[in-house]
């Protein structure tokens, strides 16, 4: 399995999103991320969406998607020429003050930003790439995750790329 971004310029109009995600529903792909904003020129919106899948599979998607009324541009970026990032938001648990100090050594550690620090929690934001923000995820749970939120992928591909 091989993952994939894709970058969907598609008419901003109703039902859009809707069209998209059950063209990927209707063939049984699952969609792993998804953002979507309207661009630059407000008759378009881009989507970004995120799936696993073999070659033949990504490719059947791509096609799938191109062949679509309302997409203008279908790309599958690759993504070592591609910048791409996530936000996530982790609300932690704070049991002392000595977790309070290891977790903002941690957050400080990631580059990322202290928000409503309590007595017993600290909420931390991060903008990354997927892989930061797991690797984050995995050593804040030894203190407690009390809730996170992820908002999928935003990626746009290089110049000259």
């Amino acid at each position: 399995m091989v993952w994939a971004i894709f970058s969907i310029l598609v008419e901003n109009k109703p039902g859009i999103l809707f069209a998209v995600t059950h063209l990927f529903r209707a063939r049984n792909f699952n969609i792993d991320s998804i953002a979507v904003g309207v661009t630059e020129n407000p008759t378009y919106s881009r989507m970004t969406i995120t799936t696993f899948g073999d070659e033949r599979q990504l490719e059947q998607i791509r096609k799938q998607l191109d062949k679509m009324i309302d997409t203008v541009d279908v790309r599958r970026l690759d993504d070592h020429k591609t910048v791409y990032r996530e936000l996530a938001i982790f609300k932690i648990k704070i049991a002392s003050a000595e977790d309070s100090m290891e977790v903002n050594k941690l957050i400080n550690a990631f580059g990322a930003k202290a928000h409503d620090s309590r007595k017993e929690s600290i909420m931390a934001e991060l903008t990354t790439t997927p892989d930061q923000i797991r690797a984050f995820q995995e050593l804040a749970d030894r203190f407690g995750i009390i809730e996170m939120v992820r908002t999928g992928i935003a990626a746009l591909q290089r110049s000259g790329s």
